[in-house]
């Protein structure tokens, strides 16, 4: 391993410090963690909702204004990948995982519980589509396309380091090569191995709870450990090829298998009631996409939009630096129009469709057969929501066992981009960071998945989330402000030097 920088120093000590905590008082780490996400969900849920909105606004202005043609790259830099490849990374590294294991659950737990009004009904049921739409859909991408844009744009255009603290120069200053900056990108770091360490346990309880579901083994915390282990083994595998071979095949294998078991869902489910569902919903979506981006419904005593949507908006801005600085890597030449627009539309439609087929289907089970699917959640946990209904569909079995598969890849992809990250962000932004650095974050953030789970199960893993991504949220903020000031003193060429230059090319 090559000289150590501050930035990993202090970082991997911090990580190995919660460690120590969670192992020897996990009972104490856990009442830490749930005091201070309590208090930063009930008391700058407004923060969050309103960042999420001006990240989202301010990405389309750049989008369709006269810096959409910018590239993210010098101007004769062409895109590293192809527009599938590159769509496929941006996926599975942004929310592959969590699209699996919530696609089921979310709707059936809203259509029970909704945000307002009587549960178990057709309103209940319209609001439980529209409201999974709203939580993964552009506001959750437009948290991710920020960061990914200013990193991208810093790293490619500007021939900065690729390192968090780069992106605040143009309003900071030189504070970015000290203190400031080394606490920014301490930041960055500890959110991306908390980012890394929920879906690492997301996936864990949901293969062993699968596992469990068809088979009857146990699904308990020494089975959940031994699938991060070995988990921990073949992303360490595939790490070691790198990203034009390992994170790039694999991507791709994640959303073939993806498409592949949602159209089957799709026709061996109610498809004619998915795409009513569809249709509906999506028009439901984007009709109140503005009423929902900013109201909490404050008059009501309910906690439910803490529960969820604050929730959700926390955890995409902790996982943001991980995405962004991901995405970011595997974007270069493409313009910022094409950036943004690729990086907030397709992943929707994705999500969108996935809610579709998987939670239309559940809910037609819920609604219609009386499946009861709330019930099983309740006594089994919510990871084992998508094999109750994969198992009443033909070829139950074996399309469950695809579904484990499926959650294994984007297990093995979100661990490797996460571990890259790392390795980039803590070596001083090098575009290859050693085996040696990648192999050390690969064991330090699979350590944290496991005493998340042991000190408090998922709960604890939501706590860390949320706290670490209120500091960023101000640093996103300040992002936005470095990013339209040094876009300001871009030189712009016209239309009619734009097809000069094209001329004298040909």
């Amino acid at each position: 391993m090559k000289r150590l920088t501050p930035v990993f120093i202090s970082s991997a000590v911090i990580t190995l410090l919660f460690i120590i905590w969670g192992a020897f008082l996990p009972k104490s780490l856990s009442s830490a963690t749930s005091t201070v996400q309590l208090f930063l969900q009930g008391n700058f849920g407004w923060l969050y909702l309103t960042s999420a909105t001006v990240f989202l606004v301010f990405l389309l202005y750049l989008a369709f204004s006269r810096y959409g043609r910018i590239k993210l790259g010098k101007d004769n830099d062409e895109p590293e990948f192809s527009t599938f490849t590159w769509l496929a990374m941006v996926f599975s590294a942004g929310m592959g995982i969590g699209l699996v294991f919530w696609g089921v659950a979310e709707p059936i737990s809203h259509f029970h519980n909704p945000p307002f009004g009587k549960g178990e009904t057709a309103d209940s049921a319209a609001l439980a589509m529209r409201y999974s739409f709203f939580h993964w859909g552009f506001h959750a991408w437009g948290i991710y396309a920020i960061t990914g844009l200013a990193i991208a744009y810093f790293t490619f255009r500007k021939g900065s380091l690729q390192v968090p603290s780069e992106i605040l120069r143009p309003i900071l200053g030189k504070k970015v090569d000290g203190g400031v900056g080394l606490a920014v990108n301490v930041i960055f770091i500890m959110a991306t191995v908390f980012a890394i360490s929920g879906p690492l346990g997301m996936g864990a309880t949901q293969i062993s709870g699968g596992i469990s579901y068809l088979t009857g083994v146990q699904n308990n915390f020494t089975n959940q450990v031994i699938v991060i282990g070995v988990v921990t083994i073949l992303f360490i595998l595939s790490a070691k090829t790198g990203l034009e071979r390992g994170i790039k095949y694999l991507s791709n294998t994640n959303v073939v298998l993806a498409i592949f078991l949602m159209i089957f869902v799709f026709f061996a489910g109610p498809t004619t009631f998915i795409m009513n569902v569809f249709t509906s919903a999506f028009g439901d979506y984007m009709q109140n996409l503005p009423n929902m981006s900013l109201n909490q419904r404050p008059f009501e005593q309910s906690s439910w939009f803490q529960d969820w949507t604050v929730f959700y908006w926390a955890w995409w801005v902790a996982a943001a630096p991980f995405a962004g600085s991901f995405i970011a890597r595997v974007s270069k030449g493409r313009t910022v129009r094409e950036f943004v627009l690729g990086v907030l539309i397709v992943p929707t439609l994705f999500g969108i469709l996935w809610f579709s087929v998987f939670g239309g289907t559940a809910i037609s089970l819920e609604m219609f057969n009386h499946f009861g699917i709330k019930e099983i959640m309740d006594n089994q946990g919510v990871e084992v929501a998508l094999f109750t209904i994969l198992q009443e569909l033909p070829f139950g079995t074996i399309i469950s066992f695809l579904a484990i598969i499926l959650i294994g890849t984007f297990f093995i992809t979100t661990a490797d981009s996460g571990t890259f990250v790392l390795a980039m962000q803590s070596s001083n932004g090098s575009s290859n960071p050693s085996t040696s650095m990648k192999f050390t974050w690969g064991i330090l953030q699979s350590l944290t998945a496991v005493i998340l789970l042991w000190s408090g199960g998922l709960g604890a893993i939501v706590s860390a989330l949320i706290i670490i991504g209120f500091p960023l949220v101000i640093i996103l903020i300040l992002t936005v402000f470095s990013l339209l000031k040094s876009l300001k003193s871009e030189p712009l060429p016209d239309k009619k030097n734009l097809n000069e230059a094209k001329q004298k090319i040909v």
